[in-house]
């Protein structure tokens, strides 16, 4: 008989409480706003079921990461939003581990010391229908119904890994389905205006962006004044009437852009909020991302658990790191990028930076026929971030295959989604990677 999400969750929920009371179970996950949320959900299930825990984010569970990990004295080891593209090394650690991911994975049987938790396992598709959070999110439930309530901090994560975009699906929707007609989650549908101030929310926006707007002090001033609006007022008072008009521009930026219409849905849809929350779910993932790829990762995992005292500390990262973004991007505009036959590429200084600025520029910047690459030198290596567009994976393009393949043969790392994935080589090896690259991705379109 075929297995399903909530059996096998189950098996893991009864592992877990086969531990020894007050064992501090160690919890590895994903950086981004999907792992973070995964992280905290699993947290603050262990806490509920009198666990003591040990939680890091990582940018990527490759060598180093999960060297460290090995070394350590676990007895178990959850992995959440990362896991199945690493499995062989996983399975090699002397302690027990659960792997909870919705990546491609490698392989689907695993050693007696692993349990994977894989949603594509299930005929559940882990680049739309499940994230991290939500799949954390049935392994609490299955420790406890009382842990419902962390739907929220699941719709959180599923929010900040896009997964919104079209509207919730499959495992997405059964979650928040329920969890509004729980009363957890309430919707509304708003435009997305983030910041205290309507200056603070156009200058600082990066998704959406818009070109000539985002980080343009000028601009700005001049359209506020346009349409006769103190650049000092608060979201909150601005009228409906003001708020189309605003609307009403971006939108039109967006689309002199040429941008999908997924994505111009996106600026404005239904919204998601919760009393545990403070923020509506799309800001509060911008939030958590901000803090985990700014460097601020335990700033992040504390808000995410909850902790409010954090909070003007994870505000002010979150500008630090959105002008990081800001400055790079604007000046990505003006110079342009380079081109090989099948995709887009360019430097960044920053790894953590370059994947984000890679999105942003593939839905707001650049047309929808190439893929696009952000690549970082560092300490002889090179990290690698892709990303496509819906209408490329309709065409055949799968990026995580490509980068596993890829940075397989030059004795590197990589993987992820057909539409978001990323790798690791050795610098000396960077042009005969992305010649390769380019191949596999022809020939992906091509058929």
């Amino acid at each position: 008989m075929t297995r399903n999400i909530t059996e096998i969750s189950e098996d893991a929920a009864k592992q877990i409480r086969s531990m020894p009371e007050h064992t501090k179970i160690r919890v590895i996950s994903h950086y981004d706003a999907d792992g973070i949320s995964a992280a905290a959900i699993i947290c603050k299930a262990l806490y509920r079921t009198g666990f003591n825990f040990h939680a890091t984010l990582m940018r990527n569970p490759f060598d180093k990461g999960l060297k460290r990990i090995s070394e350590e004295e676990n007895e178990l080891v959850i992995f959440t939003d990362m896991g199945s593209g690493q499995i062989e090394t996983i399975e090699k650690m002397k302690s027990q581990s659960i792997i909870i991911d919705h990546h491609q994975p490698i392989k689907n049987k695993t050693n007696d010391n692993v349990l994977q938790i894989n949603c594509n396992h299930f005929g559940i598709n882990g680049n739309y229908e499940a994230c991290g959070a939500t799949l954390a999110f049935s392994v609490a439930y299955a420790l406890d119904q009382e842990n419902f309530d962390l739907a929220s901090l699941a719709i959180v994560g599923a929010t900040g890994d896009k997964q919104y975009i079209g509207g919730f699906k499959g495992y997405n929707q059964k979650i928040i389905t329920q969890a509004i007609k729980q009363g957890i989650i309430k919707e509304k549908t708003a435009i997305k205006l983030s910041g205290e101030t309507i200056f603070d929310s156009l200058f600082y926006s990066i998704d959406p962006y818009y070109s000539t707007i985002s980080g343009d002090k000028t601009n700005i001033d001049s359209f506020l004044e346009k349409i006769g609006i103190d650049k000092q007022t608060k979201i909150d008072d601005l009228t409906d009437e003001t708020l189309k008009k605003i609307h009403s521009y971006l939108i039109l930026k967006l689309i002199q852009k040429d941008c999908e219409k997924n994505i111009l849905d996106t600026v404005i849809r239904p919204r998601y909020y919760s009393e545990n929350i403070d923020f509506e779910f799309e800001r509060f993932a911008d939030l958590l991302d901000a803090c985990g790829k700014g460097g601020s990762r335990g700033l992040a995992l504390s808000v995410a658990l909850g902790d409010k005292k954090f909070i003007s500390d994870a505000l002010n990262a979150e500008k630090e790191y959105k002008q990081k973004i800001l400055d790079e991007i604007i000046k990505l505009e003006k110079e342009g990028f380079k081109e090989k036959q099948s995709f887009r590429f360019f430097y960044s200084n920053d790894s953590s930076l370059g994947g984000v600025i890679g999105g942003i520029a593939t839905n707001f910047i650049l047309d929808i026929k190439k893929p696009l690459l952000s690549i970082t030198r560092n300490d002889g290596e090179i990290h690698v971030s892709g990303r496509g567009n819906q209408y490329l994976v309709s065409k055949g393009l799968d990026l995580g295959f490509a980068m596993k393949e890829a940075s397989t043969k030059f004795g590197g790392h990589g993987g992820g989604h057909a539409i978001a994935s990323g790798a690791t080589i050795t610098g000396e090896k960077e042009e005969e990677f992305l010649n390769l690259v380019d191949e596999i991705i022809s020939k992906q379109i091509k058929s």
